[in-house]
C-alpha cells in the first residue's frame, strides 16, 4: 500500500470517487463523536445511520460491518503514524531516529485521542488481517529501525519481532495513562508535579537505554 501525496491522490480521483471518500469518512467521524460522547457499546450500524443521516442500507455501501468501521478509525491512525515514521527516519543517528519514532506514536495520538482510544477498542475482534495495511507497514518501519540499531552494534543482538513488541506495548502504554489518568504527573504526596513532555522524555530514554548493547 503505498502513500501518494495528498495532493496527488486527490487529482487522480474521480468526483464519484472524491464523494465516495467525503462520505465515508463522515461516516468515520460519525463513529468517533458516539464513541467518545457514549463509550464503543454505543456504536452501531444503526446509531450511525441515525448520526449521518443516511439509511442504515446506504451505510452498508461504505462500510461491510462495525468492524470495517473500527478498522477504518485504527487505520486512519497508523497512515498519520507511517508518514511520521517515514520523517523521522531521516535522523542523523539510529538513536535519534528511535526516539523520533517513539515520540511521534505518542504526539500522533495526543492530538486525536478519542481516536487513539477508539483504535483500539476490542483489538481482537476489529484487527485488520491485511498484510499491507498501515498498521503493519508500521510495525515492519518499526522493526527495520531496531535491525538497523543491531546492525551497527548500538542495540544488543535480540529477536527483532519480539523488541519491536516490546517497544509498541511500552509507548502505548504510557500514551494511554497520559490520556486517560490526568494526574499521571503528580507525585505520591502531590508535592512534586512532573509535564507530560518530561514524563515522555524520560520514558523514551529508558526505552532506548533498554535496547542498548550493554544494557
Amino acid at each position: 500500500m503505498n502513500i501518494e501525496p495528498a495532493c496527488c491522490k486527490h487529482t487522480a480521483k474521480s468526483p464519484a470517487e472524491r464523494r465516495h471518500e467525503r462520505v465515508r469518512n463522515s461516516i468515520i467521524a460519525a463513529a468517533e463523536k458516539i464513541f467518545a460522547r457514549e463509550g464503543e457499546i454505543a456504536v452501531s450500524m444503526r446509531r450511525l445511520a441515525e448520526e449521518t443521516d443516511y439509511s442504515p442500507a446506504a451505510l452498508y455501501k461504505y462500510f461491510g460491518s462495525k468492524a470495517d468501521v473500527f478498522n477504518a478509525v485504527r487505520e486512519s491512525f497508523f497512515e498519520r503514524l507511517l508518514a511520521r515514521m517515514e520523517e523521522a527516519s531521516h535522523g542523523a543517528d539510529t538513536e535519534q531516529i528511535c526516539r523520533d519514532m517513539a515520540r511521534a506514536y505518542i504526539e500522533t495520538a495526543l492530538e486525536n485521542p478519542g481516536t487513539y482510544l477508539m483504535s483500539y477498542s476490542s483489538w481482537s475482534e476489529y484487527i485488520d488481517r491485511d498484510e499491507d495495511s498501515f498498521g503493519n507497514q508500521a510495525a515492519a518501519k518499526l522493526e527495520s529501525m531496531i535491525s538497523s540499531g543491531i546492525n551497527s552494534g548500538l542495540f544488543k543482538q535480540q529477536d527483532i519481532a519480539l523488541a519491536g513488541k516490546s517497544v509498541w506495548a511500552a509507548v502505548h502504554g504510557i500514551t494511554s495513562l497520559l490520556i486517560q489518568v490526568s494526574e499521571l504527573g503528580n507525585g505520591i504526596d502531590d508535592e512534586q508535579s512532573y509535564s507530560a513532555d518530561k514524563i515522555i522524555e524520560f520514558h523514551i530514554t529508558f526505552l532506548v537505554n533498554g535496547l542498548k548493547a550493554g544494557s
